[in-house]
């Protein structure tokens, strides 16, 4: 069946035929839906006053599943009208064992003829599509619910059909995914994250189809692809769990809104819609219900590359590190065995003695300890009771809930935390200034302690946690996910883009957060050529890393006498960029400052300016941090001000390695005077 290049083409046109007789079919079906829904409201308008309760909940609920299946309908024309656009990328031809080979075309979505009963293109996330992506010519296999499907696979072909027209199709080449994947790669970035369906490798898709692992820990290089990896595992597990699982049942964990939005369309173009997200900071807020401001994870990180106060390194370091998280677990112990300090209770004649008080008190001991004291008090109102035979005041009920609380230490969350850095003696670790707030590195320990001793219950409905940029999280930050997430997780980063090395997390330290968890290491880079990836390589070395075999220009690497002069060549650059083909220039500078005044010397139609208030990203060129860059890419990136005077210190090297590996194409660093001591080879 369609053995020649001119048969696919005559099969892509009745692919096509049967897509646009599907899409007048429902478009009918759009119509009735509306029309009876449109009917039936009036029906109710009109009829309303001669109708029970009962009637009106039951036209309510008749109402709701016309709209329901209305709706269904509308994003069934939606994938349609996508298919017709690019109704498949793949095709094996499949035969099973004692059965006759069969062709399998794989698109983004499924699409069954529904008059012949057919399946005519198989959605890129069922069981047989794996055989595409796991296996060459040959023996092959794919999971079912009855067992395990084997057979052999006889051609493998994949294809480029844009805006319906077949582009090119490659035929049974053992490294068929290089092929297409060496032309996706070669393409100008977007300002948008993109699917990869067309191109998921074996080591890939072992991870976006994994079912079974309570947390999947994806530790990969950078342009390793593990933002979009995760995507399209959530979109994986969306499709096979769609019985019990919905996308605004999951949560992403994101570094910021403008990630948020570069990554906004690879889950509606797999057919899914947008998953909630928040920000780390806006987790931290609502946890703290706003009562204490603090500075942010972007102010903690400018602060450090401005200022790098030893004693702020110090206070950082001490509370990222893991013997903190114990220190804290201990001291949550002590608190919980000496805090209260109870003497007996006398109500009126009544004496409560101080053994039942300290029994009720260990009685609860699942409960947070703030929340145990009306429960304690609601057992002292009834010992009363019972020794007085007789029903309590409102007085004494009063006198006895205010009592309990006062039996403990410290009662407020604030006062707890300061009272653990004198219970370690280093009360010096623990700054609060009134009018700045705390420090970003105490956010998620009070949080931690509010949690342990209050309790919060408010993301029990999250059924599948996603978390970006696991690097720049700590023990104590993980402690906390861990408690307030009881559901599965997908956590993702790369130790080599932290951008705070004194609070940086490696897969192994989440590990021992997380012992249950899977944790994939992927190597092979995508997104910079060789040259590029051998430069960054130089700055930060990774012997492990395997960059795609794709050339271009060596970087180039200019000096200047002055920043003025920086800045008037990198304007030559933005002019000859706007020129080209390409689609996107980073201008990636260390700090937000730099970044500022970059922009008003560079401002111009076509050049913005991306701030940790941005929202959107947008195309052309873009004036950035390398901070706010992470997890971004660029046809094009200039590195500004490269010197030894801006770049010295640790965060300073993490910072540079970061901005030079947001580059796919080209990369340029520009300073004056002497270099930086990380180029300087």
């Amino acid at each position: 069946m369609n053995a020649t290049e001119q048969e696919e083409r005559e099969y892509l046109e009745e692919i096509k035929e049967k897509l646009t007789l599907a899409l007048r079919r429902i478009d009918g079906d759009v119509k009735q839906f509306s029309d009876e829904l449109r009917q039936k409201k009036e029906y109710i308008h009109e009829h309303q006053s001669g109708m029970d309760d009962a009637d009106m909940v039951a036209a309510g609920q008749s109402i709701n599943r016309m709209a329901f299946t209305g709706e269904a309908a509308v994003a069934r024309k939606r994938k349609l009208l996508k298919l017709t656009q690019s109704p498949y990328f793949g095709r094996i031809d499949f035969a099973a064992r004692g059965r006759e080979k069969t062709p399998i075309y794989i698109g983004m979505y499924s699409f069954i003829d529904e008059r012949q009963r057919q399946g005519l293109i198989f959605d890129w996330r069922a069981p047989i599509s794996s055989l595409f992506y796991d296996y060459e010519l040959g023996e092959g296999s794919y999971p079912t619910p009855s067992g395990t499907i084997q057979g052999t696979i006889d051609l493998k072909r994949q294809y480029k059909i844009r805006d319906g027209r077949l582009e090119f199709m490659i035929e049974n080449d053992v490294n068929i995914h290089d092929d297409v994947l060496q032309r996706e790669l070669a393409r100008s970035s977007d300002d948008k994250m993109k699917n990869i369906v067309a191109t998921i490798q074996r080591d890939q898709n072992a991870v976006i189809r994994n079912e079974t692992a309570p947390v999947m820990v994806i530790q990969g290089v950078a342009g390793s692809g593990k933002t979009s990896i995760a995507l399209h595992r959530i979109a994986f597990l969306l499709y096979r769990f769609r019985e019990t699982i919905a996308a605004k049942d999951l949560l992403i964990i994101s570094p910021n809104k403008v990630f948020a939005d570069y990554i906004s369309n690879v889950l509606p173009e797999l057919g899914e819609e947008h998953l909630p997200e928040l920000g780390m900071e806006e987790l931290a807020a609502d946890l703290l219900e706003n009562r204490y401001p603090f500075q942010t994870f972007f102010e903690q990180v400018s602060a450090l590359l401005e200022q790098h106060h030893p004693a702020f390194i110090e206070r950082i370091r001490v509370k990222s590190s893991f013997e903190f998280l114990g220190q804290l677990n201990q001291y949550l112990l002590y608190v919980e065995n000496n805090y209260f300090t109870c003497t007996e209770l006398k109500v009126g004649q009544t004496v409560v003695p101080l053994p039942f008080l300290l029994a009720k008190f260990k009685t609860y001991h699942r409960v947070p300890v703030l929340k145990r004291f009306p429960l304690v008090a609601e057992d002292v109102r009834n010992y009363v009771r019972d020794a007085t035979k007789r029903k309590l005041t409102g007085h004494e009920k009063g006198t006895i809930g205010e009592a309990i609380p006062r039996m403990f230490r410290v009662n407020n969350l604030l006062d707890f935390y300061r009272d653990f850095y004198r219970w370690i003696g280093r009360p010096e670790l623990f700054r609060h200034d009134h009018r700045t707030g705390l420090e970003y590195a105490d956010v998620f320990p009070l949080i931690y302690l509010r949690l342990r001793l209050e309790g919060i219950s408010a993301y029990d409905h999250v059924k599948h946690l996603l978390i970006d940029e696991m690097q720049d999280y700590t023990p104590v930050q993980y402690a906390v996910l861990s408690r307030l997430f009881t559901c599965r997780k997908t956590i993702l980063g790369d130790i080599s883009q932290t951008v705070n090395p004194y609070s940086a997390s490696s897969a192994e330290t989440i590990e021992r957060v997380f012992p249950q968890a899977d944790v994939v290491k992927l190597y092979r880079s995508y997104r910079s050529t060789v040259e590029i990836t051998t430069f960054a390589q130089r700055i930060m070395p990774n012997p492990h890393i395997i960059p795609m075999e794709r050339h271009g220009q060596e970087p180039l690497v200019g000096r200047y006498n002055s920043p003025d002069e920086e800045l008037q060549a990198i304007q030559g650059m933005i002019t000859a960029f706007q020129g080209s083909e390409n689609r996107s220039m980073g201008i990636i500078c260390k700090t937000l400052r730099q970044a500022e005044d970059a922009h008003k010397v560079l401002k111009a139609q076509g050049v913005h300016l991306l701030t940790a208030d941005s929202t959107t990203f947008k195309e052309g060129v873009i004036i950035t941090t390398a901070h706010l860059a992470k997890g971004l890419e660029f046809d094009a990136v200039i590195v500004p001000f490269a010197s030894a005077r801006i770049y010295k210190t640790e965060v300073d090297k993490s910072m540079l390695y970061v901005a030079c590996t947001r580059a796919m194409h080209q990369l340029t660093l520009t300073y004056s005077r002497d270099i930086t001591p990380f180029l300087a080879s």
